[in-house]
């Protein structure tokens, strides 16, 4: 059974951020975005975080070998059916209570496990890391027969969420011919309500949850990424985390399947947080953010008074 560290939350919260550190932990294989795999990958054959297109990737190649016998065995429109049918936001609240079609459900849920127990065996990794953040795709893996399932909810203020989905962010994976999906703050503060609470109703349904707000977490990574090893029952030594460094993180290649455009960095990667939000985020703007999401803000000990820089 594959122990999976799946990283949930809306996007820009930080989540390729600690999957990146995770990564660096020994015996921890970091994934990127599996949830993008079957389009971005398998169909659209952009790059690997380690720079080669998906089918040039040696990493990957030998996971779809050992998963299906190869890529191409891969019934992609059939992923793309059930994840229509099973994995949609609205679909939550039936999926928590087991109101689904639980034979679709499990049999989307499978061709991720799969994936994650192929990517542990060909790494050697105890633990694969899955940062789809999707709160849905969370709730399917719940019933996923042969997954062992840990959710690490990353929570970052509604505001600074809301802030970087304004900014225009190219995909260097598509060699800059397409940009990241961007959203007013309206839509975002929207989405940051739904899919937090989501993964609170996970952790009510005895699914193991972990909260690790972005703030805190670039306070102190060293104590943070102690915590999250015990939570995926990793013990660490000193050592491991020799690669952390006052400021700075010094990462190596990894094998992301989608995500952030964080996940090419190789070498120094800067440890500080990103509160431009501050400053550059509206006031109206703000403020209609931090109405929508004041409850929330609030239960995650946000203040909603933010003084400028």
């Amino acid at each position: 059974m594959a122990r999976v560290l799946y990283l949930g939350g809306l996007g820009r919260s930080g989540t390729t951020l600690v999957e990146r550190l995770l990564g660096e932990l020994p015996s921890v294989c970091a994934l990127g975005e599996v949830v993008h795999l079957w389009q971005r990958d398998i169909l659209d054959n952009e790059r690997c975080g380690c720079g080669s297109r998906f089918t040039g990737c040696t990493f990957w190649k030998r996971v779809g070998d050992k998963a299906f016998g190869g890529w191409a065995n891969v019934d992609v429109q059939r992923v793309h059916a059930l994840r229509d049918l099973v994995e949609r936001t609205r679909h939550i609240p039936r999926l928590a209570a087991g109101h689904m079609a639980m034979d679709q459900v499990k049999e989307y849920a499978n061709f991720y496990a799969k994936v994650y127990a192929a990517a542990a065996e060909v790494s050697g990794a105890k633990v694969v890391v899955d940062s789809s953040k999707h709160s849905a795709l969370a709730h399917v893996l719940r019933w996923a027969d042969d997954v062992d399932l840990r959710v690490v909810h990353v929570v970052r203020d509604a505001r600074g969420v809301a802030y970087s989905w304004t900014k225009t962010i190219a995909r260097p994976e598509t060699d800059g011919e397409e940009e990241m999906t961007r959203y007013s703050p309206g839509r975002s503060a929207l989405l940051w309500n739904a899919h937090n609470a989501a993964f609170g109703l996970l952790a009510r349904r005895g699914v193991p949850v972990r909260r690790v707000r972005y703030e805190e977490f670039l306070t102190d990574p060293r104590a943070a990424l102690i915590h999250l090893a015990e939570f995926a029952g990793l013990t660490l030594q000193p050592a491991d985390l020799d690669f952390l460094k006052t400021g700075h993180a010094d990462l190596r290649v990894g094998h992301s399947a989608a995500g952030n455009p964080m996940r090419f960095t190789v070498g120094r990667l800067p440890l500080r947080r990103d509160d431009a939000w501050v400053n550059k985020l509206p006031p109206a703007q703000r403020r209609l953010v931090g109405a929508v999401c004041a409850p929330m803000l609030r239960a995650y000990g946000y203040p909603l008074q933010q003084k400028e820089a």
